[in-house]
């Protein structure tokens, strides 16, 4: 384990408890293998991966921040930008877009009166625009903050989908 930070840290102690089980399962001296894992756990924790936690992973990995940086913005997984309380990526691969992907991303931007990156101006909402989420013959698909996985959104199941969240918040 390496020392943790000791100025203004950005992760709780569960948090490097639960990164620690994951560098567990790599020789010490590949503790970068550990890098994706270390950004999923930091984000849950904190709702995105910001500098000073980009930092603070590459401290306690032993990279350099660039590296882990370019790590958090190769994938689209992590969210480099604060996000709305919830994020919905849209899969709009040729599969979706072929049966209607396209549309209901188009119905949700009218709906939330936002493009792909941008938040609603309450912050409950931000619209991604996604890569193949491997679930081509539920399409259109989606994913409510890289979690839940949305089948055959229709524009009614879209209307619920919006209505539950709104709700839940």
């Amino acid at each position: 384990m390496s020392a943790v930070p000791q100025t203004p840290r950005q992760l709780s102690d569960d948090a490097y408890a639960r990164i620690d089980r994951e560098l567990a399962k790599y020789p010490p001296d590949q503790r970068q293998s550990a890098v994706m894992a270390a950004l999923a756990i930091a984000q849950d924790e904190t709702g995105w991966v910001s500098q000073p936690v980009i930092d603070e992973i590459a401290a306690y990995l032993g990279m350099p921040p660039i590296a882990v940086h370019e790590v958090a913005t190769f994938y689209n997984m992590y969210f480099t930008r604060e996000p709305g309380k919830f994020s919905i990526a849209v899969c709009t691969c040729l599969p979706c877009a072929l049966r209607d992907g396209n549309k209901a991303a188009e119905y949700l931007k009218q709906k939330l009166g936002i493009g792909f990156g941008e938040t609603t101006a309450d912050g409950l909402f931000t619209l991604r625009e996604s890569e193949c989420m491997g679930s081509c013959g539920d399409a259109p698909v989606l994913l409510v903050n890289n979690k839940r996985m949305c089948s055959f959104m229709d524009n009614k199941k879209l209307d619920e989908l919006l209505a539950e969240l709104r709700n839940a918040k």
